[in-house]
């Protein structure tokens, strides 16, 4: 039972007061028909005010008058009304923090994939970069200070230093990958002037010593090739860099057509096939420090790597 209070302002109501007026306002929201019908004039305003009485009392509630003119007074006020609050940026991030349960997750998910994938990124691409960045003058100076120690010519030094120049400019650019070209054409010219070697035909059961080929664009002509290799000091095949002059594409082999004059092919042409053996197969030979062989037998130096 609730019991009856002495008559207080709306501003200094006991708590028990306002709860009640509260609950009379709820229960005249949920009689809104009643509502519509006694609140026009204020003779039905006394109607629904004994509507509301004989209610609670059939509850077994007894509620003062004042405190039910209070809760009719706030219905008419909407004083417990809930009005939403007016859109703005303000509401929308409390709206989002408040979901935050429902998006947490798959945003934090999604965080861990792109964290895990930019670290995958970094170790595979920006890492070995930085690393190579850092590396490329140290090994231009390496390179450079071996082909200055092992050079017989000053052409030779001449042209590592032009090939450090151009990796260092483009370095400073930002170009790595122009640095690491030029730097790999200084490597391989450290290789290349480092090597010594004899040029030998080929002369073996089932392989051809020497091919002609018809030249591009002249159907008449004839180009002769002695098919060659390079035997190092241990006897051992040297793989070398050979440009094909028919295509202008440089290919790795360890055997090689030199072009050479018609009476240097069927010279030895002969001298294979009275025994199969060449008993004169050296052509030429390359020593330490220089970049290019020297030949023993009339030739353009032209060469070709496939017939």
């Amino acid at each position: 039972m609730i019991k009856e209070v002495n008559k207080a302002s709306p501003n200094n109501a006991p708590l028990e007061d306002v709860m009640v007026a509260m609950d009379v306002v709820d229960t005249l929201r949920h009689q809104q028909e009643v509502v519509e019908r006694e609140l026009d004039t204020e003779g039905r305003q006394q109607r629904l005010l004994e509507r509301l009485t004989r209610m609670y009392r059939a509850q077994g509630i007894e509620v003062p008058e004042y405190v039910l003119q209070e809760g009719i007074k706030a219905l008419e006020e909407e004083r417990f009304s809930y009005k939403p609050v007016a859109p703005s940026w303000g509401t929308k991030l409390a709206h989002i923090w408040v979901s935050r349960n429902r998006w947490g997750k798959p945003i934090g998910v999604l965080s861990l994939i792109g964290a895990a994938l930019w670290g995958v990124y970094f170790a595979i691409e920006i890492l070995p970069e930085r690393e190579l960045r850092s590396q490329i003058p140290t090994q231009i100076s390496k390179s450079v200070a071996n082909i200055k120690r092992i050079a017989k010519s000053p052409d030779i030094v001449s042209q590592a230093e032009q090939l450090a120049s151009n990796a260092r400019s483009a370095l400073s650019r930002d170009n790595l990958d122009a640095a690491s070209s030029e730097l790999d054409n200084l490597n391989s010219m450290a290789v290349q002037i480092a090597q010594s070697y004899t040029i030998r035909v080929v002369s073996r059961p089932r392989e051809s010593s020497g091919v002609w080929r018809i030249p591009p664009g002249n159907a008449k002509g004839r180009n002769y090739y002695l098919i060659v290799e390079a035997i190092d000091q241990n006897n051992k095949v040297v793989e070398l860099p050979i440009l094909n002059e028919e295509n202008n594409k440089t290919s790795r082999t360890k055997t090689w057509g030199l072009r050479v004059n018609e009476q240097t092919f069927y010279k030895i042409a002969s001298d294979k096939q009275d025994d199969g053996i060449i008993q004169a197969n050296k052509v030429g030979y390359k020593n330490s420090g220089y970049l290019k062989p020297e030949y023993i037998v009339p030739t353009t130096g032209a060469t070709i790597s496939e017939w």
